[in-house]
């Protein structure tokens, strides 16, 4: 095979395991109802005068399936993180016992199990858009190489099975995360 096809391929495949990457990270943010410290992952505290990270100013663990503790390398920043999960719209109520905070995570209502799901299903659709949009640009690139008809046409077949392995993992990826969120 040509070297520019198989660097055309290269790319497009490229492109489509940055996709679902992008989908793999999307979905740890969508709760299924466990506990997990992913989900504080974009609270942001008051800390020395700037916005912290709270992963960088403390210890967060799931010492069971329902809850979640944050224990800060200082004491004194403990109300600040408090205020920061509650301004954070993420739907938990921290409880500041003086040493730790503790978050409950409640159990997820049929409701938000089904909103969940559709955000899923949201995600998913963003990373085929992204998979077909990989498989447009390498038809286009490969369309501008100087190569017989065969040679062309036998490089859009490749480009289009490509093209449905990754759809097709898509799918399975997304089957699984809604088994995960409905499960209950």
């Amino acid at each position: 095979m040509n070297e520019e096809i198989t660097f055309i391929l290269d790319a497009a495949k490229e492109s489509m395991d940055d996709a679902m990457l992008h989908l793999e990270k999307a979905f740890v943010k969508i709760r299924a109802g466990k506990a997990s410290p992913v989900m504080l992952s974009t609270v942001m505290v008051e800390y020395y005068g700037s916005q912290t990270p709270l992963s960088q100013v403390s210890n967060i663990n799931t010492p069971d399936a329902r809850t979640i503790s944050v224990q800060p390398w200082e004491k004194s920043i403990l109300p600040d993180i408090e205020t920061a999960i509650i301004n954070s719209n993420l739907g938990f109520n921290p409880m500041n016992n003086g040493e730790m905070i503790i978050i409950n995570v409640p159990p997820l209502t049929e409701e938000r199990r089904k909103q969940l799901v559709k955000q899923a299903k949201s995600e998913a659709e963003d990373a085929k858009v992204s998979i077909r949009n990989a498989r447009q640009e390498a038809n286009k690139d490969l369309k501008k190489l100087d190569i017989s008809e065969d040679l062309l046409a036998n490089a859009e077949i490749d480009v289009q099975e490509l093209t449905d392995t990754y759809s097709n993992k898509v799918d399975s990826v997304l089957e699984a995360k809604e088994g995960e969120i409905m499960k209950v």
